[in-house]
């Protein structure tokens, strides 16, 4: 058999792209990344993890979350800006 071929593959599969200054996860927004969104990633936000992130800037320090359960006219969910110190990172 050939190890170095599964070495390769194993390398291609563990490369992951930089994580950019501002993601949404809405597919609709220009700040979609889909090769991004391949691997897990997280948000810590003033040194909390957050699992309810739609979207984040590092560099202005927000991130924003769906408010409970309410929807705009589309029916996307309505977003709550929060502020703080934004970290992004893969798990």
């Amino acid at each position: 058999m050939n190890d170095t071929t599964t070495t390769d593959a194993t390398t291609d599969t563990t490369s992951k792209p930089d994580l950019p200054d501002r993601l949404c996860v809405n597919p609709l927004s220009k700040h979609y990344n889909a090769e991004v969104f391949k691997h897990d990633i997280g948000i810590r936000l003033n040194g909390k993890e957050r699992f309810d992130v739609e979207e984040y800037c590092i560099s202005e320090g927000w991130v924003k979350v769906a408010a409970a359960k309410a929807l705009d006219r589309r029916g996307q969910p309505l977003l709550m800006t929060v502020k703080g110190t934004v970290e992004a990172f893969y798990r």
